[in-house]
């Protein structure tokens, strides 16, 4: 009997546990939202340009997306409970430097140190859930996972015009980073009395090396994406580019020189040997590269082309988070009973909406023969559209980190995790460097609106390939 009832406290518990790893996972994903809708109005206040603009997004995602390996691993060695509770304290701490900030540069150092810390934080999430959920309410928990993340986009959209626009306390869009610091302070003190200590691994080292090899590689390979247009595309980023690709051809070298000498390389090689793990590996570079992006094309298409006012472009993207919510729900018992084929049908619908957005913004903004002025879409419209493309993408992420990390053996969730939230992060960085330069210059030769359809056709490909790359990670498992 007393068995019995420490099984019941200890199946409790862990339900708890979820609750505050996913409230971190939530002010993490309100945090990327949020500036989506404020970067307009920083940009204006801080006087920013297009590479700051960007950049101010994407240094946040690539130092996440360097430092986040080295975040699981940290995890693996330490614990994932004393890496978690270093990760939410730093992400409070520059949550409040980044309201602070003075000048964009400033803004953008403070983002750089946020995704730093946001990268220690963020892979104990996963590794959590892959760690308590190994029995069957594992598709729950990732469910659950999936709809915050939803609910996340949504309260970003909305709160981020709703500060902008009352401008609280005189601190216009500085609240949207302020308001992390007493989140950061209500989950970290929930972490500290309720999550368990998980085992460390003794004896081990973390891979600095490795660490600096593959965050030197990849500023190299996207920081000059977001330069580009204000150098004029100069010969010599290209040749940085090509410097950092070198970089990472290398960092694997030297990761397996550190296995071969008996350390503990930053990436687990034996990951490397998964051909499943792989493909789903590409499935979300390409998924998450028209992630981000997108709303950062919508929200200048909105702001900048048809002059919508933050708060109602805010209120624009709730239906999507709205659908996305709806989605995540649905996507976790269809998942059990059809497999990856529900991420494929996902894919699908996203380009249905994207299509749907693209006929908007073509027909209701052509020019018209006569001389009353161009009708314009309006945001109810556009609000309207968006609800397809935001049901196909929660059909997608809710259950792609499952499918992507089940091959994975539990010793190595950490790392797995951290290789996982790399690739999203670096495909995330690099379509809002990548498609955002591809805005900027086409809406300073043509129009916004060109910008935003040329846009969408590059979303349409990149999905496309993320389809596809689904697709060879179901024969790959289906061949294991």
């Amino acid at each position: 009997m007393h068995q019995i009832v420490t099984q019941q406290r200890d199946s409790t518990r862990r339900w708890w546990v979820l609750a505050i790893v996913v409230a971190a996972q939530f002010m993490f994903g309100v945090d990327a939202f949020v500036v989506n809708v404020a970067i307009p109005t920083i940009a204006v206040e801080l006087k920013a340009s297009p590479a700051q603009i960007e950049s101010i997004i994407a240094i946040y995602l690539i130092a996440y997306a360097t430092l986040v390996v080295t975040g699981g691993r940290l995890g693996d060695i330490h614990g994932t409970k004393t890496i978690f509770l270093a990760g939410v304290f730093g992400f409070t701490a520059t949550s409040l430097w980044c309201g602070l900030a003075q000048s964009g540069l400033e803004l953008i150092v403070a983002r750089l140190a946020q995704g730093a810390t946001a990268a220690l934080m963020v892979p104990q999430v996963l590794a959590t859930l892959h760690l308590l959920f190994a029995d069957g309410q594992r598709s729950r928990a990732f469910a659950i996972y999936g709809i915050v993340l939803g609910l996340a986009g949504a309260a970003g959209f909305l709160l981020g015009g709703l500060l902008v626009t009352i401008d609280l306390a005189g601190t216009g869009w500085r609240s949207v980073f302020f308001v992390n610091v007493p989140c950061g302070l209500v989950i970290a003190a929930a972490a500290w009395r309720i999550m368990p200590s998980a085992p460390r691994r003794s004896g081990t080292k973390l891979d600095i090396k490795g660490s600096i090899v593959l965050f030197g590689g990849l500023v190299c390979l996207i920081g000059p994406l977001l330069f580009g247009h204000d150098v004029g595309w100069a010969p010599w980023l290209w040749a940085v580019m090509a410097t950092g690709g070198a970089i990472l051809a290398a960092f694997l070298k030297l990761e397996r020189k550190v296995a071969r000498a008996g350390g503990m390389p930053l990436v687990d090689l034996a990951l490397l040997s998964d051909v499943a793990f792989l493909r789903g590996l590409g499935a979300a570079f390409f998924f998450f590269a028209a992630n981000l992006s997108f709303y950062l094309v919508m929200t200048l298409y909105m702001q900048r082309g048809l002059e919508i006012p933050p708060l109602t472009a805010g209120l624009a993207f709730i239906p999507l988070a709205l659908a996305f919510v709806v989605a995540s729900r649905h996507s976790g018992v269809r998942a059990r009973h059809r497999g990856t084929k529900v991420l494929i049908e996902g894919c699908v619908l996203q380009i249905a909406g994207l299509a749907a957005l693209a006929l908007v913004a073509f027909h209701l903004a052509a020019p018209t023969p006569t001389p009353t002025p161009t009708p314009t879409p309006t945001p109810m419209t556009l609000a309207l559209a968006m609800v397809v493309f935001g049901y196909g993408q929660g059909l997608v992420m809710a259950p792609l980190s499952g499918a992507v990390l089940s091959s994975v053996k539990p010793a190595a969730a950490g790392s797995a995790s951290g290789i996982y939230g790399t690739t999203a992060q670096i495909g995330n960085a690099a379509g809002v460097a990548a498609i955002g330069a591809v805005f900027f210059a086409v809406e300073a030769l043509q129009s916004a609106r060109a910008g935003f359809l040329v846009s969408l056709a590059l979303f349409v490909a990149l999905i496309m390939i993320c389809a596809a790359f689904l697709a060879w990670m179901r024969r790959a498992s289906a061949s294991s």
